[in-house]
């Protein structure tokens, strides 16, 4: 993806972890979305986030403050604690999802740099599709995404996800748009950069 000049600095791979490695003090805490469930670390986080790189790439989700994959923020030595973390989900549990077709599921929870994002979003329903939509690229028949909830609208993107699980599962499409979509958002600045992204953007990008 081309890139453009960041108001942060020079793009310094000395400050980014390498994507073959865990380095759990420079990655979010699992949350409230993976307790009780199966958070993944260690080398089973690292070949699903490799691949999470992958999808990303080929379906731009990219983080447009930063300039970059969005796979890359966990690597971001700048913004520890900030990125996604995945736990297989426990069946048994109260909100597990409840739907014969599906045997193996994936929670992803995604922690932004701060708890006014204008991004969170954008990119939890872009990641939402990008996984969903190329799911014949890993094991799990359902990824579901959810924000931190140091997000200060977690409540509403989250309503908004599980829309989208559900019209995914009854229909198989990823790219159906959730009810009130315009009225989340922290900003105006995020319904301009949506409002953007629907007229510029690749035929390939999930938002």
């Amino acid at each position: 993806m081309p890139g453009f000049p960041s108001p942060f600095g020079k793009d310094d791979d000395s400050l980014f972890d390498s994507y073959d490695e865990f380095v759990p003090d420079h990655n979010p805490m699992p949350d409230r979305f993976l307790e009780g469930h199966d958070v993944l670390a260690g080398s089973n986080h690292i070949a699903f986030h490799r691949l999470t790189r992958e999808l990303f790439e080929e379906r731009k989700v990219y983080d447009m403050t930063f300039n970059y994959n969005l796979a890359r923020l966990n690597l971001d030595t700048r913004h520890k604690n900030a990125g996604y973390r995945y736990a297989v989900e426990d069946r048994d549990t109260e909100d597990a999802i409840d739907d014969e077709s599906v045997d193996r599921v994936l929670r992803a929870e995604f922690t932004p740099t701060t708890p006014f994002c204008p991004q969170t979003h954008t990119l939890t329903i872009g990641s939402f599709r990008a996984w969903n939509g190329l799911s014949e690229r890993h094991e799990y028949d359902l990824v579901r995404v959810r924000p931190s909830p140091m997000h200060h609208q977690s409540e509403a993107i989250s309503d908004q996800l599980a829309e989208l699980e559900q019209t995914y599962l009854e229909t198989g499409d990823v790219t159906a748009e959730p009810e009130d979509s315009a009225e989340v958002g922290s900003n105006p600045m995020e319904r301009a950069m949506q409002n953007e992204g629907a007229s510029r953007g690749s035929p390939d990008a999930p938002f």
